[in-house]
């Protein structure tokens, strides 16, 4: 297992993604290299430590799982996902198990296997069901395996932090990426509807979610770990070009996750701190603040403009648009309707797609996870939202170390609500906020209680 300081692992991703834009099957490679690492470094750990590397696997898969998916490197799309769960298992059955009380979320597993029965007698004779239902539940599912997983699982705040990096490694492979594949976003201008050229010709809600974690993950690291001024300068500058590549997809989604999840972080750490820190705190947030302030006028001057009216909710000439959720709202009542006509098995996995190109004559999937699980799985679907919503409050009243809970737990409902499940990283986040923090006592205090003895 070789240990890299950070500034090479940053040269080591800005690398690969000029070597990936150049000659793009190197990112099969890519993929098989992580799955290869991470089984090694999983089973090569003592069991002591097999759950920090399982952990930083899973993280590292997160932050990858857009940029292969936009450079052609998954074999199978939901391949991250896959990964997730099968390091994550690997981890159940050779590691030191798990906490009793995680089991609500088997519960929360099972009761998602109705809707599968269902689905079966209610898809379409020509749909593939066992292709529907693995698209449709490997978020689920992966959420449910990982919060099994993290349940009051004891880690060190330092370690903590070594797996939120190994999510931005491969984002900043991403931003690099969307750099070389799109330089100008002024040759790719069309209105203020999202932009998949300044999106790596992929998804740009996909894309401006995983930035957007990104963002809040180096804000974090930012105001957590940069003690030095040129470490504060790099971070600044990475997170500033992590924001622009975010911003200028014109997808609003992840942006605004990212702006209330950085909100969350701060207030938690400003009223955890003392004064000292405090003051550090507020220096710091000036410096952060002009960053991202600098970084929207750039946004806005390449954007001719339009990316103020996009986030004023007005198209390129100026005018209000009627629907601030660009279709989102349509289809969460459309999916809560079916969940009043079918309350108790709801009408099957994968089904909702179908009814609306029956009904709208559109194959649109569902933005909206919450909505989705109800109409599809029924009353079974409430039950299972239900755990996820409350399991990690009820965990956070007995337990308050953990400074990113409020953020995290953010990041998974405002995902959700706007983007599903479409990505692995509001799965994996969502097991994070459910971790025992432990922090470790300064050494003046313990050389104190020597004394005192």
């Amino acid at each position: 297992m070789i240990k890299l300081d950070y500034k090479t692992q940053i040269i080591i991703h800005i690398a690969l993604a000029i070597a990936v834009y150049f000659f793009e099957p190197l990112s099969k490679v890519y993929f098989l290299l992580i799955l290869i690492l991470s089984l090694y470094n999983i089973f090569n750990a003592s069991p002591k430590k097999r759950y920090l590397y399982v952990l930083i696997s899973c993280a590292y898969v997160v932050g990858s799982e857009v940029f292969l998916r936009m450079t052609g490197g998954n074999f199978v799309y939901e391949a991250s996902k896959y990964f997730i769960i099968i390091f994550l298992l690997i981890g159940i059955f050779t590691g030191d198990g798990l906490n009793k009380k995680s089991y609500i979320y088997v519960l929360y597993l099972l009761v998602l296997i109705p809707g599968i029965i269902v689905a079966s007698t209610t898809l379409d004779y020509e749909t593939n069901v066992r292709k529907a239902v693995a698209f449709n539940l490997s978020g689920p599912v992966c959420l449910g395996v990982t919060a099994l997983y993290c349940y009051k699982r004891h880690i060190k705040i330092k370690d903590l932090q070594t797996v939120l990096l190994a999510i931005i490694l491969p984002m900043i492979s991403t931003t690099v990426y969307l750099f070389l594949y799109n330089p100008s976003i002024k040759d790719v201008l069309s209105g203020t509807q999202s932009n998949f050229q300044a999106s790596g010709g992929f998804g740009p809600n996909q894309v401006a979610t995983v930035l957007g974690l990104g963002v809040f993950l180096l804000a974090g690291r930012l105001f957590l770990q940069s003690k030095v001024m040129l470490l504060k300068i790099v971070n600044v500058f990475i997170l500033a070009l992590m924001t622009y590549r975010a911003i200028i997809t014109f997808s609003r989604g992840g942006v605004l996750v990212a702006i209330i999840t950085i909100i969350a972080f701060i207030v938690m750490f400003y009223f955890k701190s003392s004064t000292l820190t405090k003051s550090r705190i507020l220096y710091t947030g000036l410096i952060f603040g002009m960053g991202i302030l600098f970084t929207w006028y750039i946004s806005s001057l390449n954007t001719n403009g339009l990316i103020d009216k996009r986030y004023s909710n007005q198209d390129a000439l100026g005018r209000d648009k009627i629907d601030v959720s660009t279709g989102r709202g349509a289809l969460f009542a459309n999916e809560l309707n079916e969940f009043f006509e079918n309350p108790f098995l709801g009408v099957g996995v994968g089904k909702l797609k179908e009814l609306r190109f029956e009904k709208e004559g559109v194959k649109a999937a569902s933005h909206n996870e919450m909505s989705r699980i109800v109409g599809e799985h029924g009353l079974f679907g409430v039950i299972a939202f239900s755990i996820l919503l409350l399991a990690p409050l009820f965990l956070r009243f007995r337990n308050r170390n953990n400074i990113y809970f409020y953020s995290f737990y953010l990041f998974w409902f405002l995902t959700i609500n706007h983007s599903s499940m479409r990505i692995a990283a509001p799965a994996f986040i969502y097991g994070l906020c459910l971790l025992h923090v432990n922090y470790e006592k300064p050494p003046l205090h313990r050389k104190q209680a020597i004394k005192q003895r």
